[in-house]
């Protein structure tokens, strides 16, 4: 299986750390699906922008940030690992399908800094 952050524990000092490296990975594994590389370059902008907000989201919005980025991260896993299934048998990958995941994952994207950010 296919993981696309690694395992932190991160400072009381950035309790965010961990849901918006999540975010980075996600952006990262963009540019590995597209066919050209033109996934989202790194945003640390937004993540600053999120980092900012995280204080004053409340428990529950960073609950639910938290919940919704681990399942942007495990659908962009999901999704990545079966283009590489396809390469790795021999099959070239539909490159719609990989625009089609890309754009979904930006939506995804959007949507899961909206929480914090709304």
């Amino acid at each position: 299986m296919l993981h696309l952050t690694a395992p932190t524990s991160p400072s009381d000092s950035q309790p965010y750390a961990e849901a918006v490296s999540r975010l980075a990975s996600v952006r990262h594994a963009m540019r590995l699906i597209s066919p050209f590389g033109s996934g989202p370059a790194p945003d640390h902008h937004e993540d600053d922008v999120i980092a900012s907000a995280w204080g004053s989201a409340g428990q529950a919005k960073q609950r639910l940030f938290d919940r919704r980025s681990q399942q942007t991260v495990n659908a962009t896993s999901a999704g990545v690992e079966a283009l590489m299934v396809e390469q790795g048998e021999g099959r070239e990958p539909n490159w719609a399908a990989s625009d089609a995941l890309i754009e979904q994952i930006r939506r995804e994207l959007r949507d899961v800094a909206g929480v914090v950010l709304d």
